[in-house]
């Protein structure tokens, strides 16, 4: 790139990217694919006329999506073929972003894997128009599709999201001390330290890519997942650390087996209790975890 600040065009890449990043990344749920999109994204938007651009922005987020959409058609078959059970890829985001509640709920792995169950085309326009607040006759140039058509599949999408969306019940400092709690019970490896954080119907989904052990199904149930943990890396005798982290704008446990960093865990917590864990061992994606995410939603 050259020099940005003699440069409108990479002023205005520059100034968008993060929004760039967090709108690619909503739609395709990986760092890797996201950076490839942006890449992308600057290569046409460097080649484009900028004397018939009106909106800068507008445009970015159009090549964006078109990009993303094209990625999210490749993905969809990779992930057809994946070893075990998939989660997006953790970013370890700043604390700020948690304080934007839309943001972070629309990030969390709970809502990112509502997300997966939409069509490419539906996930694109509702990350769009309910995450991003873009109007419907941009997402109809973003998607190629007509605006009565944006509308309906907005819609549907909407309401397929609202019927699995995960509801937030308990406020952050109840979050914090569960997962505080969750975390002594972890290292210590006390059985009844973790019935007594955990709800009844708590579903652990791990994620190991067949690289590292992971459940091939979800874990349901407080006793199957405190006998999976006591089975498994409580068991083997190495000393297990986790350190708090906000990952995807939600509070989550970065885990470490003698020092070495294994895998990082996102938690849901709700009245009962923690309900969901998403623990993510793919050494593929753990590549974000070291340095935090920039993010945007303008």
């Amino acid at each position: 790139m050259t020099d940005h600040a003699a440069d409108p065009a990479t002023d205005a890449f520059v100034g968008h990217r993060n929004l760039l990043f967090t709108v690619a990344y909503e739609m395709l749920g990986s760092a890797a694919d996201t950076e490839d999109v942006l890449q992308e994204t600057w290569l046409r938007w460097s080649a484009a006329d900028m004397s018939q651009v009106a909106d800068p922005r507008a445009y970015l987020v159009r090549i964006t999506t078109r990009l993303a959409l094209n990625r999210m058609r490749t993905v969809k078959r990779r992930r057809e073929a994946y070893v075990g059970q998939w989660l997006p890829e953790p970013l370890l985001t700043a604390p700020d972003v948690a304080e934007d509640v839309e943001l972070a709920e629309s990030m969390s792995m709970a809502m990112m894997l509502v997300l997966e169950s939409l069509s490419p085309t539906e996930r694109a326009v509702f990350v769009l128009r309910e995450v991003f607040d873009v109007g419907y006759d941009e997402i109809a140039e973003a998607v190629g599709k007509t605006l009565p058509a944006v509308r309906q599949i907005a819609h549907r999408a909407r309401r397929h999201v609202d019927a699995r969306r995960p509801r937030r019940s308990v406020t952050a400092r109840e979050t914090r001390a569960a997962v505080e709690s969750f975390r002594r019970a972890l290292e210590t490896g006390d059985p009844q330290a973790l019935l007594d954080v955990l709800a009844p119907d708590v579903v652990l989904v791990s994620d190991g890519g067949g690289v590292k052990r992971a459940s091939l199904r979800p874990v349901v149930g407080a006793e199957k997942f405190v006998r999976f943990y006591l089975g498994g890396a409580a068991s083997s005798g190495v000393a297990v650390t986790c350190e708090p982290a906000v990952v995807n704008g939600s509070t989550a446990l970065a885990v470490h087996l003698d020092g070495e960093l294994e895998g990082v865990l996102a938690v849901r917590v709700e009245e009962t209790g923690i309900t969901g864990l998403y623990l993510v061992r793919n050494p593929a994606k753990l590549t974000h975890i070291g340095s935090g995410t920039p993010l945007g939603l303008r």
